[in-house]
C-alpha cells in the first residue's frame, strides 16, 4: 500500500524537466501552504519549493515559491487572485469594530 501511496504523490508533482512557471512566492510558509492547499485543491499539479535553495542564482531571496505547468499559469493565478480578493473583505474589520460587535451581541 505504501508504493500506491509514493506512486499517487509522485504522479501530482510536476515533471522537473518540464517548463514549470511560479506563480506564487511568500516569506511564510504557512501562507504558501494555504495557497499549495487551495490549487491541489482545484486539480492543479503544483511544487512547493524553498527559494533559499536559489540563494546562489539570486542572492537575497528566501521564503517559498510554488510552481505549476506552464499551461496551468494562468488559471493558478486567477485562483490566487480570487482568493485573495474574498480574504480581503474579511481583513476589513478591524479590531474596534470586532470589539463594538461583541458588546452589541452582549
Amino acid at each position: 500500500m505504501a508504493e500506491q501511496t509514493n506512486a499517487t504523490t509522485e504522479q501530482r508533482r510536476p515533471d522537473p524537466n518540464e517548463k514549470l512557471i511560479k506563480v506564487f512566492d511568500s516569506e511564510e510558509e504557512s501562507e504558501a501552504l494555504v495557497v499549495k492547499g487551495l490549487l491541489d485543491s482545484a486539480g492543479i499539479d503544483n511544487d512547493l519549493a524553498s527559494a533559499s535553495l536559489l540563494q546562489d542564482a539570486f542572492p537575497g531571496m528566501g521564503g517559498m515559491i510554488i510552481l505549476v505547468r506552464e499551461e496551468d499559469a494562468e488559471k493558478a493565478r486567477e485562483l490566487i487572485a480570487e482568493s485573495r480578493q474574498s480574504n480581503a473583505g474579511t481583513d476589513d474589520m478591524d479590531d474596534d469594530d470586532a470589539t463594538e460587535e461583541l458588546r452589541t451581541k452582549e
